[in-house]
């Protein structure tokens, strides 16, 4: 057990889902599991998540979000990472820059998790230009954790489907790099029909790692918000970036795992609650 005498704490900027674990309820509970104080700054409430399920009710919350920020500005609150996901607007992400701007400090991490898309397809409330906005939020960021559809779509390339080369992952880390952050962990890669995981790139050293699971039939939402939050928390605990993504990959595995042999509702999100333990083991916590 890790002896801590800072508690790290992250600003956490996301939607929030009423049911279907992804955003801020699925970043909360792993973050808060791995120690970290959690910080939550809500772009919208939704009754249930929108992959699969109609009639949901929905409130948008970018009003109060400048609020939110000046108070804690006032309050001169700290944090050693600023966590961002699902943003709906361009005046969301305007919203976002000003939030780096005010709280970046020397040392804290910005991880931004440009989700725009999935499978090859923006999602429906998104435009290319949107795309354009989540690439000029991406220069601002010290890590990204894009999927293969969201690089394509950052990078302005059409999208390709996998398997997929060494070669071709590896031009698109560097041309990510090149955008701005110093870090890229590209989700969704695969080499073989029967495996998934994520290519890390670290423009500091020029090194490229790969971590990789056994596949699990189907498809799963919010598994990506469970890898970037586990991602963080991994870094946050003191973990190299490809020591990160490889726990990040076996606690979302573990996870829809679980849920593929419970055969649950594939609309319900993944039971990554069970798989704390494990998940803290690999972290050192316990």
């Amino acid at each position: 057990m890790k002896n801590k005498t800072h508690q790290k704490r992250v600003a956490a900027i996301h939607d929030i889902s009423g049911f279907g674990k992804c955003s801020l309820t699925v970043a909360l509970p792993i973050l808060s599991a791995a120690g970290i104080e959690t910080s939550a700054l809500p772009t919208a409430i939704l009754s249930t998540h929108t992959g699969g399920i109609s009639g949901y009710t929905y409130r948008d919350l970018t009003d109060d979000m400048h609020p939110i920020m000046q108070h804690w500005k006032s309050l001169g609150i700290p944090f050693d990472a600023i966590y961002t996901g699902y943003l709906g607007s361009f005046e969301q992400l305007d919203i976002v820059k000003e939030f780096f701007d005010t709280f970046r400090r020397n040392g804290n991490l910005i991880l931004v998790d440009p989700v725009m898309g999935d499978n090859g397809e923006l999602y429906t409330s998104f435009t290319r230009q949107f795309a354009a906005g989540m690439r000029a939020l991406c220069q601002k960021a010290d890590i990204i954790v894009p999927n293969l559809t969201e690089a394509a779509l950052l990078l302005d390339e059409p999208y390709q489907p996998g398997p997929y080369t060494h070669a071709y992952i590896e031009s698109m880390l560097h041309k990510l790099a090149d955008l701005g952050p110093k870090q890229v962990v590209l989700t969704g890669v695969y080499f073989k029909d029967d495996e998934l995981g994520a290519a890390t790139y670290d423009r500091t050293t020029n090194a490229v790692d790969y971590a990789f699971t056994k596949k699990v039939p189907g498809y799963y939402h919010g598994t990506g918000d469970v890898f970037a939050s586990a991602l963080l928390a991994a870094l946050l605990n003191g973990f190299t970036l490809i020591g990160a993504a490889a726990i990040a990959v076996h606690f979302t595995a573990e996870s829809i795992r679980r849920t593929y042999e419970a055969k649950t509702d594939y609309r319900f999100g993944v039971n990554f609650e069970e798989s704390f333990p494990d998940f803290l083991k690999e972290l050192k916590l316990i």
